[in-house]
């Protein structure tokens, strides 16, 4: 996902703007650029490649303009290349660009018509050129961006500079996140938070069709839509992430480093509300009546937040014996879906800007739901737009293979289900006592499974030349192994399959052949001995079996090798099994030479549909 980042103020913008690109180069780009007013026009320097690449071609004598913006693409439009490189530009006026214009193509038509050149292939480039023929006109620079924002379609943020205004920033946001920082004397854009922590913990998160307008003096927010001026105080929101959680402070990669960040993410998560999970539906504006009458609840999520909706189906289901439906967010909106007024709609989302959820938050709110959101960042568009918020306390995940996030997910779905069982009174108030306990241990137990951590490397050492693995579970444990087959895909680029472990006869074991890769989730449970069963299913074919169980003695010569974590509440088992699972693809990613923490093609919050 592109990213952009802007800096105006007293300071010296060219390192604040490199350092803040390097710190979104998590989210995966294949070119990087800067703009920069010199106070006698703007200066462009852009690149194919790395940050390291622009940091190169950039001169010393702009090391004292106090003003810029900055990107780094991911090709959408137009192949990666110097000249689709951002910053676009035309007649004096500098854009860099999140999104999509989708009517792009006939806007350039008739831009075109009149004279205008083209040098990329990018929907971007028609901006400049149509803030440019306004200006023309005789308008002034913020009316001429105020004219032109209307005429475009799609989702984007946008940052803009002109020569004719050289000490001015704006940033525009309609649907792509944009956030903007609040310093002394000293303002920021970025897409994302991380990018700009190391100067300032003060942040706006704009919101949809608003245009803020940054000088040396201050800042000014302005509704596209005929409001007028927004008034922001009131919504400058302080966030206490340190810089240092946006460092690797000694790990070799983000994502080692978030993997053991694990069990404190999964303490400050649950901490507050792990004596009190009944406080928490009061907190979370679910009251008596709803949640004794609530009919069904729908879980809605991408990626590896749809594999925590899949676990808390089964933890919700069975603590508080409500139905659950379980969603991918991307078709939620397209299958006509069956929510009533006074249902459920649970979102999850790490970054609270996935474009897919959104968009089917907003569905199921035009349907009268209720909407929680289960997010990781403060001030979010999820966030802002739900009925209520249960924040993860991660921390900023910089590696695009979600790890920390995605158990500390699990944990406030875990949360919500002991507080919804205890509101209903399905569940014995000694039972839920012994159920929070457990849980409460689980941080010290996630430390112990990753002192597994060397046997999981020697173990990936097997893998590096496997073309293909598969992966088992039953249960609550299949939601797992489909995340563990996730991670291996996305880092390893190794292609991994999860499938439930009764399914084998039903197809999956025609793909069982001699030194097939099978890694087994078997933490002991009332399926134990099923699971058993699948192992000599696929033993008996060939297949070299990788078991993940409390109980290693009764796998010892069952499977290859075998990987033991603590024993717990088997509806606590995911947060202890997937650590082995996360291990697993990290370690035969770095022997493989793949880069774990900007996998190719991949991006951290999918912004656009």
């Amino acid at each position: 996902m592109c990213g952009i980042v802007g800096y105006i103020g007293s300071g010296n913008a060219l390192p604040i703007l490199i350092n803040s690109l390097k710190r979104l180069e998590y989210r995966g780009y294949d070119s990087a650029g800067i703009a920069c007013q010199n106070g006698k026009g703007i200066e462009i320097y852009k690149t194919i490649g790395k940050i390291k690449d622009l940091q190169g071609i950039i001169p010393s004598h702009l090391a004292d303009v106090c003003t810029g913006i900055g990107h780094t693409r991911w090709a959408t439009h137009g192949i990666p290349s110097t000249h689709n490189a951002h910053p676009h530009s035309a007649g004096g006026v500098v854009v860099v660009h999140n999104g999509i214009i989708e009517n792009y193509r006939e806007l350039k038509s008739d831009l075109v018509a009149e004279g205008s050149e083209f040098f990329s292939d990018t929907d971007t480039e028609v901006i400049p050129h149509m803030i440019w023929r306004m200006l023309k006109r005789g308008l002034p620079f913020f009316e001429a961006v105020k004219e032109v924002i209307p005429r475009l379609t799609g989702s984007f943020a946008l940052g803009i500079m002109s020569e004719t205004d050289p000490h001015t920033i704006y940033a525009v946001r309609k649907g792509s996140p944009l956030v903007v920082g609040y310093g002394e004397q000293e303002f920021f854009i970025a897409s994302d938070i991380p990018a700009i922590l190391p100067y300032t913990k003060k942040y706006i998160f704009l919101e949809n069709d608003q245009l803020c307008t940054l000088t040396q003096q201050g800042i000014e927010i302005t509704s596209l839509n005929g409001r007028g001026s927004v008034p922001f105080r009131d919504r400058i929101v302080e966030v206490d992430w340190s810089p240092s959680m946006a460092e690797k402070e000694g790990y070799d990669h983000f994502m080692l480093k978030e993997i053991y960040e694990q069990p404190a993410a999964l303490h400050d998560t649950i901490g507050e509300w792990i004596d009190r999970p009944e406080k928490l539906l009061e907190e979370l504006k679910l009251n008596i009546p709803m949640t004794i009458r609530l009919g069904s609840i729908h879980l809605v999520a991408c990626g590896t937040s749809y594999h925590a909706a899949l676990i808390a189906h089964h933890m919700i289901r069975n603590l508080a014996r409500i139905p659950v439906h379980v969603e991918i967010a991307s078709e939620y909106r397209y299958s006509n879906p069956i929510i009533e007024h006074g249902n459920l709609f649970i979102a999850i989302t790490q970054s609270g800007e996935t474009a897919d959820t959104l968009a089917a938050q907003r569905e199921a709110k035009s349907r009268h739901a209720k909407i929680l959101t289960i997010c990781n960042v403060v001030g979010s568009t999820s966030a802002r737009e739900a009925d209520s918020v249960l924040y993860t306390r991660a921390g900023p995940e910089i590696g695009v293979a979600s790890t920390k996030a995605f158990t500390s997910q699990v944990a406030a779905l875990c949360l919500l289900a002991i507080g919804l069982s205890i509101r209903r009174g399905v569940m014995s108030m000694s039972e839920t006592k012994a159920l929070r306990t457990q849980l409460a241990k689980i941080p010290e137990l996630m430390e112990k499974t990753l002192m597994k951590n060397e046997k999981v490397r020697h173990i990936a050492h097997t893998l590096l030349q496997a073309k293909d693995c598969l992966y088992l579970g039953r249960g609550l444990n299949f939601p797992i192994a489909i995340e563990g087959a996730l991670k291996m895909k996305e880092v390893s680029y190794i292609h991994a399959e999860g499938c439930p472990a009764g399914e084998l006869k039903h197809g999956p074991i025609a793909l069982i052949e001699e030194g097939l890769p099978v890694i087994v989730v078997a933490p002991v449970n009332d399926l134990f001995d099923k699971i058993l069963s699948n192992i000599e299913e696929v033993k008996a074919r060939g297949a070299r079996v990788i078991a993940v169980t409390d109980e290693p003695e009764r796998l010892m010569n069952k499977a290859d090798d075998v990987i033991e974590i603590p024993a717990t509440h088997p509806l606590l088992s995911p947060f202890l099994s997937v650590i082995p699972l996360q291990l697993l693809a990290y370690h035969t990613a770095v022997l493989k030479g793949c880069d774990v923490d900007q996998p190719r093609n991949l991006a951290k919050s999918v912004t656009v549909e």
